[in-house]
Order: C-alpha cells, then sequence, then structure tokens
C-alpha cells in the first residue's frame, strides 16, 4: 500500500512541477496528490484502528484486554 502512495505522490509531484505557476502548481499537489493520498490511507486504515481501539483497555478496567488475563497451565516438570 505505502508503495502505491510513494508512487502517487512522486507522479503528482512531476505534475506539480509542470505547472505554469507556483499557486497553480501548489494546489495540484494538494488537491491531485495529498488529499487523496490522505483520504486513501484513512480509509483502509480503519481496520487497524479497530484492532487498536479493541485492545485498548477501557478507563473503569486498566487490566482489560491485558497479557496477564491469558490462561496459564502449570509446569508439569
Amino acid at each position: 500500500m505505502h508503495i502505491i502512495v510513494i508512487a502517487w505522490l512522486y507522479v503528482t509531484v512531476l505534475m506539480a512541477l509542470t505547472e505554469t505557476s507556483v499557486v497553480a502548481g501548489v494546489l495540484s499537489l494538494v488537491f491531485y496528490g495529498l488529499l487523496p493520498v490522505a483520504l486513501l490511507l484513512w480509509l483502509f486504515g480503519g481496520p487497524a484502528r479497530r484492532r487498536r481501539a479493541a485492545r485498548r483497555p477501557e478507563p473503569g478496567n486498566p487490566r482489560a484486554g491485558s497479557a496477564d488475563d491469558e490462561v496459564r497451565t502449570p509446569d508439569l516438570d
């Protein structure tokens, strides 16, 4: 996913460099490059945000979701 973002930003930077004025170049970079990439990363980052939120402990229960809650088996040595 990140290689696509890097390639698209490379294309939009080259497009912005070929514009006739600085203002047109900046607007091209922002509207063709940065905003679509930010939207794409935000949309495709949703599942990861939900997983992080599910692992985060609740405010009233600091131990919720911690690694200490796993079932431990006794050693049979």
